[in-house]
């Protein structure tokens, strides 16, 4: 024996065969017929899938199963997506179920797959390219069969919120051979003579089979190229078409898509109201501002005006007249006051006497100065 050579334990060789198991067959179809079909009080699902040949032990855990709309029985066909894996444990090989279908669907549903993940990469299902709905509709075309329960749904509708929107309508088979080629000729109809603002392309509820024209490449493209905004409303809430991922907007119902394009008339004399309550509002406001603002145009015109500008002269003028005779008046009391004083003085020292005493000093003086003369 060669030691050099890698020696596994069993865990390990389990653990890399469930590695190689699970990186090889991520994710892939397989159709057998269900046999063994046990549902334990933990709610999983554990079946045996065969062909004619052969048969694999799968697992289908509660929180998957609980989407499969369908109860499945032994002996029934079905097409699942499954990963395979292996329980480690015991060394058996299993597949992991992620989504169950009848074989019939379940082959439908591998087309939707691939043709959804085809058109994704091409962009049709880009949120930037989608058309806005007008906000107010004048007339919107209906693509759907003339005698099904989904046009006298949207007509009913439109007849009670809407009475004066323009409906015309684009009958079309919406199941079988002629359905596909007839929708898409009517998406282009539509387009050509632009008498609408908005198309509701649908039908009512029914299987998977019934409404696959809704997810026919030619019909989503046909959608695509459309010019005017379309509402699709194919089936129940549950149902979903590439028809939807194209369409401007998806409607869960042909009732609600004719909601979506319909204006309610009670609810648009209320904004009506609602509306002329806020313009009265602004308008009384404006109103207010503009006569404030005339108001003081006017006192400010009537400030100006000549008259009323002698006036305010005059008042000056007299201000200043009665400035000027305070201040004269003023001046005479302090000329008074002197006067006053100098009357007072004079009282106190009469003129002759002033003058004796004058003439003494003068006398002294010149006594004075003719000792000087004689002394030089």
């Amino acid at each position: 024996m060669n030691m050099s050579e890698n020696i596994y334990s069993v865990s390990q060789l389990n653990n890399a065969t469930r590695q190689m198991l699970e990186s090889h067959f991520s994710q892939i179809w397989l159709m057998g017929e269900i046999s063994n079909f046990t549902q334990p009080v933990s709610g999983h699902w554990y079946l045996t899938l065969k062909d004619e040949n052969a048969q694999v032990r799968c697992a289908m855990f509660r929180m998957k199963n609980l989407r499969v709309a369908f109860r499945p029985q032994n002996g029934m066909q079905v097409l699942v997506r499954a990963n395979v894996s292996l329980y480690e444990p015991r060394g058996d090989y299993q597949i992991i179920i992620d989504s169950m279908h009848p074989a019939g669907e379940g082959l439908l549903q591998q087309q939707f797959e691939a043709l959804k993940m085809k058109l994704a990469a091409e962009g049709l299902f880009a949120q930037n390219l989608k058309k806005n709905l007008p906000h107010f509709s004048k007339a919107v075309g209906v693509i759907t069969s003339s005698t099904g329960a989904a046009l006298q749904d949207i007509l009913h509708i439109l007849a009670r919120r809407d009475p004066s929107l323009k409906v015309v309508i684009y009958p079309t088979a919406v199941q079988g051979k002629e359905a596909v080629a007839e929708i898409v000729q009517m998406i282009e109809l539509a387009n050509a003579r632009q008498e609408v603002d908005v198309l509701i392309v649908g039908r009512g509820g029914g299987s998977l089979e019934d409404l696959w024209c809704f997810n026919e490449e030619s019909v989503a493209r046909a959608i695509f190229c459309s010019t005017l905004p379309i509402i699709s409303a194919v089936g129940h809430e549950t149902d979903v078409t590439i028809a939807d991922f194209v369409a401007d907007l998806r409607a869960p119902t042909p009732s609600a898509a004719a909601e979506l394009v319909s204006r309610n008339q009670e609810e648009l004399l209320l904004q009506l109201r609602h509306q002329q309550q806020r313009l009265d509002m602004a308008f009384d406001r404006l109103f207010s501002e503009k006569s404030q603002g005339l108001k003081q145009l006017i006192f400010r015109l009537q400030n100006q005006h000549p008259q009323n500008q002698l006036h305010i002269q005059q008042t000056k003028n007299e201000q200043l007249a009665q400035r000027l005779q305070f201040a004269m008046l003023r001046q005479l009391e302090k000329i008074q006051q002197k006067l006053t004083a100098l009357s007072l003085r004079l009282a106190q020292n009469p003129l002759p006497y002033c003058i004796q005493r004058h003439q003494q000093q003068l006398v002294q003086l010149q006594g004075r100065l003719h000792l000087v003369q004689t002394v030089n």
